[in-house]
């Protein structure tokens, strides 16, 4: 399906966005809890086994707090960090979760918080860190990245998570080669990897245009960063990767949203920010069914922020005052603000001009592009004007 008949369909109703909590909290006294080689290598094997233990329990009962904080506040996806088993693949002090004192009542919490999940329409994810990489010319790298993503799928199992997300890798000095060394490792996953696993482009090596074609040929979502696109940029626009994007999905799509802490300008764009500055929301997602991840420091803060921004409505409007001069505002709440000039405690330019008319309303998606389009509409000449309302009204006939 092409961009143009995708918005348009998606625009005939309400869109559903899904925002995604990545793995901890800024203000929320939740906490996931973990442990170094170095201390459980140090201890004898029966006490380390029950120090892991007690650590993956905690991490169960932290997991389902969070869900229970995702279920209450309408964030519906919880990234799950990857040390949730703490050292779980480690060479000498990995271990399998039933060599535990309370394996099987780890698991069975575990599989509680998938419950939970699914009963409140949370979805949740894995990504793991890093120094996962496929394609690595390193025997021993792919070996250990197999046995991480096998251990991420077994719990993604328990906790019904349906994606596993790792980035493309090294580019090696050619990259087609190591895409190709990528689809050679994929034949070592167990299915139950391959049917999580998806891709997700990056902001140095892969462009959303060098992985859709292993994405299409190989059957794997792309997990589309838009922050990385910006960052790391081939031919196409973020409105047609979105579209090309989505077409790898079998299941609701997931994408990525961050934004610099120094501004697009700055010295360091890759850098994230505390929050997500609207004005890099792209527009084409806000019809769109989705979960988006917010990549933000602030964690939940960013994402209730960001859910709160969008859910907002901003009008640019024209007054036409008692003197037949004109009057340009934006407001969140028209009718309230069209109240307020009538009733002189909105501007002293309408103060002293009442009764008002409004004779103009634009709804922009953001305070930003609001401010925007009021002080373009003010530059305007009394001709402008008049034509743009004019206009409008023509168009309500």
């Amino acid at each position: 399906m092409g961009k143009r008949s995708l918005l348009k369909n998606k625009a005939t109703r309400s869109s559903s966005i899904r925002f995604g909590l990545c793995c901890t909290f800024m203000d929320q006294a939740i906490k996931f809890r973990n442990t170094t080689v170095k201390a459980i290598s140090s201890m004898e094997r029966d006490a380390a086994l029950k120090k892991l233990s007690g650590l993956c329990m905690a991490n169960a009962e932290a997991l389902l707090q969070s869900l229970q904080f995702c279920a209450d506040n309408g964030i519906g996806c919880f990234r799950i960090n990857s040390q949730v088993l703490p050292v779980k693949t480690h060479a000498e002090c990995g271990y399998d979760v039933f060599d535990l004192p309370e394996g099987d009542e780890i698991v069975r919490q575990f599989k509680a918080c998938g419950k939970f999940a699914q009963e409140h329409n949370i979805r949740t994810c894995f990504h793991p860190d890093q120094f996962v990489v496929l394609n690595s010319p390193r025997p021993d790298v792919v070996d250990r990245s197999i046995a991480e993503l096998e251990y991420q799928a077994e719990v993604a199992e328990w906790v019904a998570a349906d994606v596993v997300n790792i980035h493309g890798g090294g580019a090696y000095g050619d990259k087609q080669k190591a895409l190709a060394d990528f689809s050679r490792n994929l034949k070592r996953l167990s299915s139950r990897v391959r049917t999580r696993l998806t891709v997700e482009n990056d902001d140095t090596t892969y462009t959303p245009s060098d992985l859709l074609p292993l994405c299409k040929a190989e059957g794997i979502p792309l997990v589309y960063d838009v922050h990385h696109h910006r960052c790391n940029q081939d031919e196409k626009s973020v409105e047609e990767i979105t579209e090309q994007a989505i077409a790898t999905w079998d299941r609701e799509p997931m994408f990525h949203i961050s934004s610099p802490i120094e501004g697009w300008e700055g010295p360091k764009p890759r850098r994230h920010h505390d929050f997500i500055d609207i004005e890099d929301f792209p527009k084409c997602w806000r019809d769109l069914d989705l979960t988006i991840e917010v990549e933000a420091k602030a964690k939940e803060v960013a994402v209730l922020r960001l859910k709160k921004q969008l859910a907002e409505s901003w009008f640019v409007y024209i007054l036409r005052c008692s003197d037949g001069s004109l009057y340009t505002g934006i407001t969140n709440d028209l009718s309230r603000r069209c109240e307020q000039h009538n009733n002189g405690t909105a501007s002293r330019y309408t103060r002293s001009r009442l009764p008002v008319e409004l004779v103009y309303q634009e709804s922009q998606d953001s305070k930003s592009r609001a401010l925007k389009r009021e002080l373009a509409i003010k530059a305007m000449t009394r001709k402008a004007k008049e034509a743009l309302i004019k206009s409008a009204a023509k168009q309500k006939q």
